[in-house]
């Protein structure tokens, strides 16, 4: 009995003697896990601030749209207008129009044919377009310069390859280029409204053959810049053609080949 006793005295000596390497080795496992766990969220939270740092440089590298002003009339609008719009387009991110008003028009190359809120609506159908401003200058003054830089945030300022030349002869884009904020474009050539105007004026013929002062071509009429006047108070049977723009003599002069480029 004693034996047996003193056996199991033994196996207790043993077990507590190995008791604090368990505990070691739990102690270990616990480091070990708390670690790991504190390692993921470090990575996990390192990697949502790298992504939220890119983000927030991806941002700061991201430029502003680029944009771009083009003015013009925009009268009896045609295919040569779509393609500058759609050339001025491709200088910028955004296309910003300046529709030119009934009253600039007047003063610097006679009446329009279309309104400026029916040439608005036609310049705003067009896909390439943005935004539309109406009453536009017909020149670039230098108040007008900074409204569009300042207050529309246009970068640059578009305009065909063709001279736009005003009444006292200085370039109405002058002050864009001095500031180095213009670009051009190139002309469509064959079109214009000028040149619609003097198709439609050329198509109407004389009706009568019988007087001899209707013989004249209605190009000869209107290179005189009014239309022919009858004794009868006008109710002759001849063509009359009235309220011709001031143009008018200048297609004939095209016509003739009477104007150098």
């Amino acid at each position: 009995m004693g034996g047996g006793g003193g056996g199991g005295g033994a196996d207790g000596g043993s077990y507590n003697a190995l008791h604090p390497e368990k505990v070691k080795i739990a102690a270990t496992c616990l480091v070990v896990v708390v670690g790991v766990y504190l390692l993921g969220l470090y990575l996990k939270s390192s990697a949502e601030w790298r992504s939220n740092l890119s983000l927030s440089l991806n941002k700061k590298k991201k430029k502003k749209p680029i944009r771009v002003y083009m003015d013009g009339c925009f009268d009896m609008m045609h295919y040569g207008h779509c393609n500058a719009l759609r050339q001025a387009s491709t200088l910028g991110d955004q296309l910003v129009v300046g529709v030119v008003s009934d009253d600039e028009i007047i003063a610097n190359k006679g009446p329009p044919v279309t309104p400026v809120h029916e040439r608005m609506i036609m310049v705003n159908a067009v896909k390439w377009v943005d935004e539309v401003i109406s009453d536009a200058p017909y020149a670039i003054t230098e108040d007008f310069m900074k409204k569009l830089f300042y207050e529309y945030n246009i970068d640059y300022i578009i305009h065909g390859d063709d001279p736009c030349v005003l009444p006292d002869g200085t370039d109405a884009y002058a002050l864009a280029k001095k500031a180095g904020r213009y670009k051009q474009i190139k002309r469509t050539e064959g079109v214009s409204s000028t040149d619609i105007v003097g198709r439609m004026l050329l198509c109407t013929r004389e009706r009568s053959i019988s007087d001899s002062h209707n013989h004249s071509s209605l190009q000869r009429q209107f290179s005189h810049g009014h239309s022919q006047k009858f004794e009868d108070g006008g109710s002759g049977s001849g063509t009359r053609v009235s309220h011709f723009l001031p143009t008018s003599r200048r297609i004939v002069q095209f016509s003739n080949d009477k104007v150098s480029y």
